[in-house]
């Protein structure tokens, strides 16, 4: 990344600029990729583009970026109060079928104990 790229992101409002320079820059952004979760963060306060995000890169490498993901699900639990978004978090980051596993999940996955404990406060 470009000092001149890094100062235009530190303008980012709401962590949508952020976003879409990952997304466009994927294959070249690995060296600023946790600068770039830091400021998406920092400036996302609904968490809509936090969730983005991660379901975006589990879809490009789920194993390659599992500390960038679990970061951003983490943000996303926090800023997500309405739960608009958490729901496609279970989707996107552990598949349709996350429902048969939910036993298996939430013994295994704190980040995902905490959306399931979120939307689901008394079980399915």
């Amino acid at each position: 990344m470009t000092e001149d790229e890094r100062k235009r992101l530190t303008t980012d409002e709401n962590g949508l600029m952020t976003y879409e320079y990952i997304a466009n820059n994927i294959e070249t952004c690995d060296r600023d990729i946790d600068e770039l979760i830091d400021n998406m963060i920092r400036v996302d306060m609904t968490g809509q583009f936090v969730v983005s995000a991660a379901r975006y890169l589990a879809a490009v490498n789920a194993m390659g970026y599992k500390a960038q993901i679990d970061r951003l699900v983490a943000a996303a639990i926090e800023k997500d109060r309405e739960h608009k978004y958490l729901p496609d978090l279970l989707t996107g980051i552990y598949g349709a079928d996350y429902a048969d596993r939910a036993d298996e999940l939430r013994s295994s996955d704190d980040n995902f104990r905490r959306i399931y404990k979120r939307l689901y406060p008394t079980g399915i």
